[in-house]
């Protein structure tokens, strides 16, 4: 597969996410290790269904691949969705699929390149996220990233017979003051 370095960071680069990959993305989407955090686990994901989700939720300004530097692999994937231009909000969803990577810091490299490009290149002003109440290694890793919580929504989410809370949370651009993308040409 050929990637393309858009974002450059420590460790991985964030790329146009492919169509091509969606056997990869079809094998991670029947994981329950994967989707009991995305939300997606009462869902059966077929390869032609994976397909349509890619095509149908392929934002080309913001749709990322994540892959190593060292190895160009695909171990996950990080994008900004519902962008609002006028009030210059967006959605950040991400997960790493390749549990190898996990835990490991890669996650939150892919969202701190992310919001340095939401903020600072499409003039984003609030990004906002929710998480399961269930997942503290995505609260810790969102936290770490500077996000806030917001609000939450008690027992919305039915996972493995049991209901739990949404957390929904925010970054303001002027909340976020780091430079994480280093192939920037003008500093």
């Amino acid at each position: 597969m050929k990637y393309f370095k858009k974002l450059l960071g420590d460790r991985i680069y964030l790329s146009p996410r492919n169509i091509e990959d969606v056997e990869k993305f079809t094998e991670w989407m029947n994981d329950f290790e994967v989707t009991d955090y995305t939300g997606r686990s009462g869902q059966l994901m077929s390869l032609e269904g994976e397909r349509k989700y890619l095509l149908e939720n392929a934002n080309p300004e913001a749709t990322f691949s994540i892959i190593t530097i060292n190895e160009d692999k695909l171990i996950g994937s990080v994008g900004l969705e519902r962008i609002d231009y006028m009030n210059r909000t967006a959605t950040l969803g991400i997960f790493i699929g390749d549990k190898e990577y996990l835990s490991k810091g890669y996650g939150t490299e892919a969202i701190r390149l992310l919001l340095d490009y939401g903020f600072n290149y499409m003039n984003l002003h609030n990004i906002k996220l929710d998480l399961m109440s269930f997942n503290e290694r995505a609260l810790k890793c969102y936290k770490k990233c500077g996000f806030k919580e917001t609000g939450r929504i008690r027992e919305n989410k039915f996972i493995n017979g049991k209901y739990y809370d949404t957390i929904s949370m925010d970054i303001l651009e002027n909340e976020f003051n780091e430079s994480y993308i280093r192939n920037k040409n003008i500093l």
